[in-house]
């Protein structure tokens, strides 16, 4: 059995706009000037409060809190106006589809979002039932910290040399290589091509699809068992 482990913000669903506005909330709330949008962004694939810290340095860390809590609370509220609705990226549902249709490939999920956003993509994108171990930031340390994949091997039993994390930013390929799993990096996201190599991913791909040739070449899986 492999495990086929996604990221979410930059991989699986084109989030920046709903995030970008989402932390101007959260700078508003505080009243403190809000950075420009790439630097603002360059944090996604962080937990929220670490993400806050990152963008406002340590003179302000007194504010995380609150500013973290107005992204939640701005977050819930549109949701519930049905504003936050994030589409996938081109040929994510196919391929998480086809992945999951195969009878050797668990698929999962490790995300800086909150388990409450996971929920509302798999409603949105009719996505329930698809991932058998899901990883937050509610019950794990942010990015890159090895947690999240940890548990995903604990809670599916699959080796680590049988396992990958597909993700866009360089916390996800740091998060992979610390638990001692293969890395997919993809471009569409946050962070560069340059920044994914440098962090050691496997393999960098284009779009949704190459990932097929990508999973095969660093799993060395049986292409014909479906």
């Amino acid at each position: 059995m492999y495990l086929i482990i996604f990221d979410v913000d930059g991989t699986l669903v084109d989030s920046q706009d709903t995030i970008f506005h989402g932390l101007q909330v959260g700078f508003e709330a505080v009243d403190l000037p809000m950075p420009d949008r790439k630097t603002a962004l360059s944090i996604v694939g962080r937990s929220l409060e670490e993400a806050f810290a990152d963008l406002v340095g340590a003179q302000h860390l007194e504010k995380v809190p609150a500013m973290a809590e107005a992204y939640r609370q701005s977050k819930i509220s549109r949701r519930k106006l049905g504003f936050e609705i994030d589409p996938l990226y081109p040929g994510a549902k196919n391929a998480i589809e086809r992945l999951h249709a195969r009878e050797d490939f668990l698929l999962g999920i490790a995300t800086g979002k909150a388990l409450r956003g996971v929920r509302h993509m798999q409603e949105t994108h009719d996505l329930h039932g698809k991932f058998v171990t899901i990883q937050t930031a509610d019950t794990s340390p942010s990015k890159p910290h090895p947690d999240m994949v940890e548990r995903a091997l604990s809670e599916t039993g699959v080796e680590r040399d049988r396992a990958v994390m597909i993700g866009d930013t360089s916390f996800d390929i740091k998060m992979a290589k610390a638990a001692g799993i293969h890395a997919i990096g993809v471009t569409w996201g946050y962070h560069d091509h340059t920044r994914l190599a440098e962090e050691g991913a496997n393999r960098i791909i284009g779009g949704f699809e190459h990932l097929d040739e990508a999973l095969q070449d660093v799993l060395k899986y049986d292409e014909e068992t479906v």
